[in-house]
């Protein structure tokens, strides 16, 4: 029987990825100084640390409704871009939820791939624009091909992880075609995108803490 997920497993990966966010903000922050901001860092860090008190509080008794949770906490945290961005991402994934008390791995993956959905509707970027979608996008494929090859929910996001992280290593080539990035046109070209780094990071922080139970 495949492994699945519980509100209670979402949690606990959620934590975890918190945890994530908060140690590597640094690295966000200092990514996110060549070719933007310098915000980025600091208002993940805000936004997960608000999302580990809110999964924390009680009420959220299925997966779908978990995801809400944090969708809506990132979108009220979190400034910039990133907020709308991630808020989205989360709350298109509990929809696609509905109100089952378990997911599997086939559901995690429609999960990715409607977060993607609503990533690429919010912000109006593709693949090769060199923000999270460069990390995202191969995720969803990855975790849609592991579920429909029978994985378990940490299998696919285990593939998901995997993807994103070389997704996100092959934004430094590219010069930036959306976001504030764009305004430094070439100059934008080596630097690692830190939108696709923190979508990477969180997926590696919710593979780890899955593949841990």
């Amino acid at each position: 029987m495949s492994v699945t997920c519980t509100a209670e497993d979402l949690v606990v990966a959620l934590r975890a990825v918190s945890a994530a966010v908060v140690d590597h903000g640094d690295e966000l922050t200092e990514l996110d100084r060549a070719i933007g901001d310098a915000d980025h860092g600091e208002n993940m860090r805000r936004g997960f640390l608000a999302v580990a008190a809110k999964v924390d509080s009680p009420g959220q008794t299925t997966p779908a409704a978990v995801l809400k949770a944090v969708g809506t906490t990132l979108i009220s945290t979190v400034g910039g871009a990133s907020g709308p961005l991630y808020g989205t991402a989360f709350l298109r994934a509990a929809t696609s939820l509905a109100d089952v008390s378990e997911v599997d791995g086939v559901a995690v993956a429609a999960a990715l791939r409607a977060a993607l959905g609503g990533v690429v509707a919010r912000g109006r970027a593709e693949v090769g624009d060199k923000t999270m979608v460069d990390a995202l996008a191969p995720a969803a494929d990855a975790a849609a091909t592991a579920a429909e090859g029978g994985g378990d929910v940490p299998a696919v996001l285990a593939a998901a992880a995997e993807a994103a992280e070389r997704g996100a290593e092959s934004t430094k080539p590219l010069v930036a075609r959306k976001g504030r990035a764009s305004y430094l046109g070439e100059r934008s070209a080596g630097h690692l995108d830190p939108g696709a780094r923190s979508t990477a990071l969180v997926l590696r922080a919710l593979a780890t803490a899955a593949g841990a139970r």
